[in-house]
């Protein structure tokens, strides 16, 4: 189940990744269903049944007209409308669009504040909007390039973290079980900041901790790897996602990562940050400590948002620095953890190569307020860390 928010820039893309599909497309043991909101197509989105040897235009089986891809419900019925029309043993949902992480940011606030004094009553859906719009609108404007998923251009709308729970919770209800697979075909999504908040409804994710080439996934590597072995595992489908995808820009100038997740081991790596987060915390009381921290942040692996770091590299450097055993032992934690919970990854290119599949929220000016609101953050402490670190690094003596 692919479902395609190309109503934004993207759209181009769309059509390609659409007959990338068609190359292998449905058989008789796997159904390849999407649906396009194109804002080439006048906004209006289309639903497809995707098969071998056919014009697309022959693949449509529905017809919506203009659909917001930010609003929850629109995901949710694709997903049930996927789901009882073309009933499998194993599903795997694709989002396809810009990814921004955990990051809820909403980058249509500029357009929005200019009608704000039109609005003299009702509640707005993004966590933006619960917090005083000046202040999150100078955030938005700072960083006036990032996307949050699932980009509505014409609905100036997105789907952001909490929303995207919901959406699994129902899904998980829809199936009586998990989804089995969740596929991020966008940026910046492999955190356990995202994946946490998925736990319970969604057994693998895979995504990228860097941003992806407007290529996207080779959608007829991964579906022709499908093709030949339709039974193969979530897990096992997972690891062919990381492997075609970075063997899909081998000899290309991109630098790539790709990682598979597996969201049973979630709770076991919260726990590690959390006892990680603590020894953190405590530490830099201490200057040499606080020194070596410090040190670690400034070298660790980052990627688009420099605010993203990799997790696993940065665990080893502040291990390998002048930190208190407590520290070093916590660091183990979490890189044993890690182990569980990147059950694939990879990377080409050398501005990737420290990456180990997960990276999480470190940065080093301001937390943004909306980062409070994830459950990975209230299980972990690790937002109290955080500003314990910038409390510290800024007091000078």
């Amino acid at each position: 189940m692919v479902y395609m928010a190309g109503d934004n820039n993207l759209d181009p893309n769309g059509i390609q990744d659409l007959k990338e599909m068609k190359r292998v497309g449905t058989n008789a043991d796997i159904n390849v269903v999407a649906q396009f909101d194109s804002e080439s197509a006048g906004h209006r989105t289309t639903r497809y049944l995707l098969t071998k040897g056919s014009d697309l235009a022959r693949d449509v089986v529905g017809t919506l007209g203009t659909t917001n891809t930010g609003d929850p419900k629109n995901l949710v019925d694709f997903a049930t409308w996927a789901i009882t029309n073309y009933p499998a043993q194993h599903y795997c949902m694709v989002l396809w669009n810009h990814g921004q992480g955990w990051d809820d940011t909403d980058i249509y606030a500029g357009e929005r504040y200019r009608s704000l004094h039109r609005l003299a009553s009702g509640r707005i859906r993004h966590a933006l909007f619960h917090n005083p719009v000046r202040r999150l609108l100078q955030g938005a404007l700072r960083n006036p390039v990032m996307k949050a998923i699932l980009l509505d251009d014409n609905a100036k709308d997105f789907l952001d973290n909490l929303e995207m729970k919901k959406v699994v919770q129902a899904v998980h209800k829809k199936l009586g079980r998990k989804l089995d697979l969740l596929g991020m075909d966008a940026c910046l999504m492999s955190m356990p900041e995202v994946g946490y908040q998925m736990r319970s409804h969604v057994a693998f994710t895979v995504g990228s901790e860097e941003t992806e080439p407007l290529d996207g996934w080779p959608y007829q590597e991964i579906l022709g790897k499908l093709a030949k072995t339709p039974g193969m595992t979530p897990d096992a489908l997972g690891k062919v996602v990381v492997k075609e995808y970075l063997a899909s820009y081998r000899g290309s100038p991109e630098a790539v990562t790709q990682s598979l997740s597996d969201l049973g081991q979630s709770t076991g790596l919260a726990a590690a940050v959390k006892t990680l987060a603590t020894s953190l915390k405590t530490a830099l009381a201490e200057p040499t400590a606080r020194s070596a921290i410090r040190d670690a942040r400034d070298k660790v692996q980052v990627y688009y948002v420099p605010d993203n770091v990799d997790l696993a590299d940065l665990c080893a450097l502040i291990k390998g620095g002048a930190v208190p055993a407590t520290v070093k032992t916590a660091c183990d934690g979490v890189l044993a953890a890690l182990k569980k919970y990147v059950a694939s990854s990879g990377y080409l290119g050398a501005p990737m190569r420290n990456s180990k599949g997960a990276s999480i929220y470190f940065p080093t000016a301001s937390i943004s307020p909306l980062y409070a609101g994830l459950d990975f953050v209230e299980k972990t402490g690790w937002g109290s860390f955080l500003k314990a670190y910038l409390a510290a690094v800024r007091n000078r003596p």
